[in-house]
C-alpha cells in the first residue's frame, strides 16, 4: 500500500523542548521531523503534534513549532496520543494513514502506533524521525512495531509516494527545494 496524499495524516509525537537534549541523534530527528512537515504541508497533508505534559516537558520545538498552526497541537498525559481521543478530532485525525515521526520511539511513539493498528488505522514510522535516548531502544521499538503491522519507512519514501510521479511542477518544486 503507498501512502497517499488525501489519505495521510502527519503526526509529530512529542518533540519537545526538555525531552530533546536526551535524545540520541536528536538534530537529525528533529531535522527530519521539519522536513516532514514541510513536505506535507506544500503538498496539502494535514499535521497533528501532541505534546506530552508540556508543564513538565515544555512545548514543542522551536524549529518545528514556528510551522504548525495552534488548531493542529493537542495535550496529553496519557503516553500513547490515541486514548484520550484528541488526535481523532482534529484535522485530517480521521485519516486511514498515519505518517508518524517523534519520540521517544520506544515509549509514546510506539504505544501510538500500536493502538492505531490496533483501530484498524495503517501506520508508516519515519525512521530517521524517531528517536529515544538510547539507540538500542529505538532499535527494539523499530522492531516491534514492523512485527505488529507498521511500515518503517524513510522520509524520501514519504515524499516520493505523496508525489506520486515526476513531470510536474509541483514535483521540480519539492524535488528542487527537499531532495536535492
Amino acid at each position: 500500500m503507498l501512502m497517499c496524499t488525501d489519505r495521510s495524516v502527519l503526526l509529530l509525537v512529542d518533540l519537545q523542548e526538555r525531552l530533546q537534549p536526551a535524545i540520541d541523534a536528536a538534530e537529525r530527528v528533529l531535522d527530519a521531523s521539519v522536513w516532514l512537515t514541510r513536505v506535507a504541508q506544500r503538498l496539502g497533508v494535514p499535521v497533528i503534534c501532541t505534546e506530552q505534559y508540556p508543564q513538565g516537558l515544555g512545548s514543542t520545538m522551536p524549529a518545528l513549532r514556528a510551522l504548525l498552526p495552534d488548531a493542529c497541537i493537542v495535550e496529553k498525559i496519557q503516553f500513547s496520543a490515541v486514548p484520550e481521543g484528541g488526535v481523532f478530532s482534529l484535522p485530517g485525525g480521521d485519516r486511514a494513514q498515519f505518517v508518524v515521526a517523534g519520540t521517544e520511539a520506544h515509549v509514546c511513539v510506539q504505544q501510538t502506533v500500536l493502538d492505531l493498528l490496533a483501530v484498524g488505522r495503517s501506520v508508516f514510522v519515519v525512521e530517521e524521525a524517531v528517536g529515544s535516548r538510547r539507540n538500542t531502544d529505538k532499535t527494539l521499538a523499530l522492531e516491534r512495531m514492523r512485527a505488529h503491522g507498521a511500515d518503517i519507512v524513510s522520509r524520501e519514501m514519504v515524499a516520493f509516494e505523496w508525489l506520486r510521479q515526476a513531470g510536474s511542477d509541483l514535483f521540480r518544486q519539492i524535488s528542487h527545494e527537499f531532495i536535492r
